[in-house]
Parts: C-alpha cells; sequence; structure tokens
C-alpha cells in the first residue's frame, strides 16, 4: 500500500482527496494536517511515502515547506495540488523538490497516477508541465516580470491583487507589516507599477488571478 498524508488547509477538500485516493485500492491515507506545524508533528509520529500538498498554506506556505522537507533524507516525495496554474508555480515547485505539479482542476484519476509515479520514484509531468520545462530549458520564455520575484514576493503581489491587506498578508504569512511592506516595495519596483491597483490590473493580464 501507499500510505500518503493530505496536506490541505480546507477540510472538505481533504475529504474529497482521501476519497478519491482511497478508492484507488492501493493508496492508504494515513494522515492530515491543515498547516506546516500540524504536518510536522504528524510526519514525526507517522511514516509517509507521498504527501499531497497544496501551496495556499497559512504561516508557512507550500513552497517553504518543499525547501524544509528537501533537507530531510527520510522525507515523503511530494506531489503539488494547487490552486494556482501551472504557469505561475510549477517551475518553483519542482525547483524547490516537488515530483509532480497538479491543479486542482486535475482528473482524480490523474491525481492517482502522480500519486503512484511518485511513491515508485519518478516524476510526474503533466503536458502544461512538460512544455513548461521544455522552454526553460530551451530559453524559450516570455520573460514576464513576476518571472523574476522570489517566493516571498510573489506571495505579496497575488495577496494584494485579491484585495487583502497589509496586516492581513502579515498575519496570512506570519510576517511583521513592517516586512511585508518591504515585499511590497520590490515587487512595485520589479513589476514597474506604483499603486496596488496597478499591481491588481498586471495580476489580470498575466492570469495570476481571476
Amino acid at each position: 500500500m501507499i500510505r500518503v498524508v493530505l496536506v490541505d488547509d480546507h477540510a472538505m477538500i481533504r475529504r474529497g482527496l482521501r476519497e478519491t485516493l482511497s478508492e484507488a485500492g492501493d493508496i492508504e491515507i494515513v494522515g492530515e494536517a491543515g498547516d506546516y506545524a500540524s504536518l510536522r508533528a504528524l510526519l514525526r509520529e507517522t511514516r509517509a511515502d507521498v504527501l499531497v500538498l497544496d501551496l495556499n498554506l497559512p504561516g508557512r506556505g507550500g513552497i517553504d515547506v518543499l525547501k524544509a522537507l528537501a533537507g530531510d533524507d527520510e522525507a515523503p516525495r511530494v506531489v503539488v495540488l494547487s490552486q494556482y496554474p501551472e504557469d505561475q508555480y510549477a517551475i518553483r515547485a519542482l525547483r524547490s523538490g516537488a515530483m509532480a505539479y497538479l491543479n486542482k482542476t486535475t482528473e482524480p484519476r490523474e491525481i492517482v497516477a502522480a500519486v503512484r509515479a511518485v511513491a515508485s520514484g519518478r516524476k510526474h509531468l503533466t503536458p502544461d508541465v512538460a512544455q513548461l520545462l521544455l522552454d526553460t530549458v530551451t530559453g524559450n520564455t516570455a520573460g514576464a516580470r513576476h518571472e523574476q520575484l522570489s517566493d516571498r514576493e510573489l506571495q505579496t503581489l497575488l495577496l494584494i491583487a485579491s484585495g487583502h491587506r497589509l496586516s492581513e498578508i502579515a498575519q496570512a504569512l506570519t510576517l511583521s507589516p513592517k516586512t511585508v511592506s518591504v515585499y511590497r516595495a520590490r515587487v512595485l519596483e520589479k513589476l514597474g507599477v506604483a499603486t496596488n491597483a496597478e499591481l491588481a490590473s498586471y495580476a489580470l493580464r498575466h492570469g495570476l488571478i481571476d
């Protein structure tokens, strides 16, 4: 049996994943976590082969979780299942240690296939992610300005563009408001915009938010 831990801050999503994966027959859900602290506590007590990980977690986000797990030789392999489109986070996630990146609109059978592949030690690439990797290797990328942002800067951009106040962002990312203001200033400079409204307009034009 493939032992899987689900990591998502929405209980209903974890429930749907549990049902989908359990029906596969060769996959057992051995635990669930809604944030990084809960995950670390769970992994101290439970052996898992695969994590199905959301990137949008409270506090320490999914990219940070990947980087933390990358330094642990006994950590489970990771399938990222995210609401963000592949062109936003797939390459970042794979570089940070993920072995598969799927969007939450993915068909259930694709999620099962990814878990099986990753459990066996193989990466699982959808056609969209494979194309992104090819474009990156061959240099055939558009080079949008947001691609130059750090992980924290991109998180800050997405949250501001979605209408969150700096205080809310600070709480979500477990940072001080002053630090978030620094990230905001860097994002404004790198994107060549001056206001939050222009940030939101940029994010809409590039498909970063709905």
